[in-house]
């Protein structure tokens, strides 16, 4: 009973770690999908004194990926109604040019100025209009929830990361006389560390098995079956092969970070 203790007091923190990195890794991707659909649906309104093509945008600024152009005749047959067919070509001769400008990516309020900036920079571009209220909202919610996430991951992580060094030094203790019977007959820290490294590396691949196959059965059991529509919209951004690597490579180092804090801490422990 006390040896299974012993290890789910460490294996308990790490996993806590693990999936905090999970979370991160599954968030990141989620609202990836999710950025770029607001990066899709976004433009803005460019009102020109000539035609102008894609081009000529880009020369102004690199964030510009499309130029829609909107149909000045639409337009006029909307405002012009009950009108003379002449009137109405004099109006379209005096209306100008509109496009709808896509952006590369999902950019600050901040950036979004610099582009109108640059756009009405050039003489042949009378206004530009970002939209940037209703952009600003969007972009502020979504920034808070991706810092208050990080914010909760950090947390989590230091005050797992000191619960498994706790339970290293105990481990420590409990492997004292050995370890120091070693360093009488010379042997370097990192062989009289290697019990500890042992039993923590052990403890790290259980760990990483765990939280895998708690998000594998997350994506191709209960995602299937909750019924939510994000979390059915988004399957395959829930677990990937890959992470089980990433997994593994944070669990390890964290050992070694504990291990290392651990033995370099006992210098003088040779009671």
């Amino acid at each position: 009973m006390k040896f299974i203790k012993n290890h789910l007091m460490f294996i308990l923190p790490l996993m806590a770690i693990l999936l905090g990195i999970e979370f991160y890794l599954v968030f990141e991707r989620t609202t990836n999908t999710y950025e770029k659909g607001l990066q899709e649906g976004y433009f803005m309104l460019a009102v020109t004194k000539k035609p102008m093509e894609l081009s000529d945008f880009q020369a102004l600024n690199d964030h510009i990926s499309t130029a829609e152009k909107i149909q000045r005749e639409s337009i006029v047959s909307e405002v012009a109604k009950g009108i003379s067919q002449s009137s109405s070509k004099e109006i379209l001769a005096t209306l100008p040019y509109f496009y709808n400008l896509g952006l590369d990516s999902y950019l600050h309020t901040s950036g979004l100025e610099a582009i109108k900036k640059d756009l009405e920079a050039d003489a042949n571009i009378k206004q530009v209009e970002t939209f940037g209220s209703s952009y600003q909202s969007n972009y502020r919610l979504f920034a808070f929830i991706k810092f208050i996430l990080k914010i909760f991951i950090v947390f989590m992580a230091v005050v797992s990361l000191f619960l498994i060094i706790k339970q290293m030094e105990i481990w420590k203790y409990a492997h004292k006389e050995r370890m120091q019977v070693m360093e009488i007959f010379g042997a370097p820290l990192m062989l009289r560390s290697g019990v500890l490294f042992k039993v923590a590396f052990l403890d790290a691949i259980f760990s990483t098995l765990l939280v895998s196959a708690i998000f594998f059965y997350t994506k191709f059991y209960w995602a299937a079956q909750s019924g939510i529509d994000i979390m059915v919209q988004n399957r395959e951004a829930l677990f990937r092969v890959s992470d089980i690597g990433i997994l593994l490579g944070a669990s390890i180092l964290i050992v070694i970070i504990a291990v290392y804090t651990v033995v370099f801490s006992s210098k003088g422990v040779q009671e």
